[in-house]
């Protein structure tokens, strides 16, 4: 157990944050980890308001602890996520892909802490300006959408501690508890993490999916379609199909085209290995196993008191 400022915010045992990743972070997964003493997360990026409201109930049937929700601003109904985040009372929103003026003050008129995700140093001052309650630090290591700064974790996270107040959180190639104690070292007060607990036995990943991050190994993966929205895939047909269409210097309606609806959920939800599109972390090279979540949070906090211990021996 620590007590920092992000465990103080959020009111958990250890900075552990399980990202809200679409197709991966329903209410099992964000309850098990926010059990565990984390802070568990809902993925809304790939639900239908109905389909939040019910994760968000689900959740809060399975675990009396703080969990959040995580809102891709972008969403198109934006609107309709917020207005249930309010009416059910989530105690925490991260927000992403989007300006956090437009709704942090929205959720803490209802007493939402806040929380937005940034990939440069310019952002995240944004993020404060706009009265969030801390930061996410995201380096081009990480799964998902992604920055096209290809800012890396170890030189953006201590930039963003030194510009901004508010707390940060770590976030892109955490995967183990060393890795969250050079977060710490660099300025973090807790880290996010994705890649992980996407290959978890309570992800709602598919099945196929999680072996595919378990298989993944070193340079498997790359951050693609950046013309359109910068995305970190395993390298699979779909990507491969990509890759060529921007060769042929491919307009982005065509690669918008090529993307279609549902492409994500193919690969990710549906387990289509090859046409769907496979978003995870470089730090997938580094995941062996698929375990319950609680025991992947025990294990990455047992190693950082382990690293931290023997740190302090130097």
């Amino acid at each position: 157990m620590m007590t920092n400022r992000i465990t103080s915010l959020f009111r958990i045992q250890y900075p552990i944050i399980q990202a809200g990743m679409i197709w991966c972070s329903g209410w099992e997964l964000a309850s098990a980890v926010s059990n565990a003493g984390g802070l568990g997360l809902i993925g809304s990026g790939s639900m239908y308001p109905d389909v939040l409201k019910t994760h968000i109930q689900k959740c809060k049937a399975a675990t009396d602890r703080p969990f959040g929700v995580n809102v891709p601003l972008l969403y198109p109904n934006i609107e309709e996520h917020i207005q249930t985040i309010i009416d059910e009372k989530v105690p925490i929103v991260f927000t992403s892909a989007g300006n956090p003026k437009t709704w942090t003050p929205v959720l803490k008129e209802h007493g939402i802490t806040v929380v937005h995700v940034v990939s440069s140093v310019k952002f995240a001052q944004k993020v404060e300006a706009a009265g969030c309650d801390a930061v996410v630090a995201e380096g081009f290591e990480a799964g998902g959408h992604n920055g096209r700064e290809e800012t890396t974790t170890l030189c953006l996270l201590p930039l963003v501690a030194d510009a901004v107040s508010i707390p940060v959180i770590a976030a892109g190639g955490i995967g183990s508890g060393r890795a969250m104690l050079a977060c710490m070292v660099l300025g973090a007060d807790g880290v996010q993490i994705g890649s992980r607990f996407a290959a978890s036995k309570e992800s709602s990943a598919h099945e196929h999916f999680k072996q595919a991050i378990v298989a993944a190994k070193e340079g498997d993966t790359e951050l693609s379609l950046k013309q359109l929205t910068p995305v970190r895939l395993i390298k699979n047909d779909f990507y491969r199909e990509v890759k060529a269409a921007e060769a042929k210097g491919a307009t982005l309606e065509e690669l918008q085209q090529l993307l279609g609806r549902g492409r994500a959920k193919k690969g990710m939800f549906e387990g289509n290995l090859e046409e769907g599109e496979l978003e995870i972390g470089q730090v997938s090279a580094g995941i062996q196993s698929v375990m319950p979540a609680a025991d992947i949070l025990k294990e990455i906090w047992e190693e950082f008191e382990q690293r931290k211990a023997v740190c302090g021996k130097w």
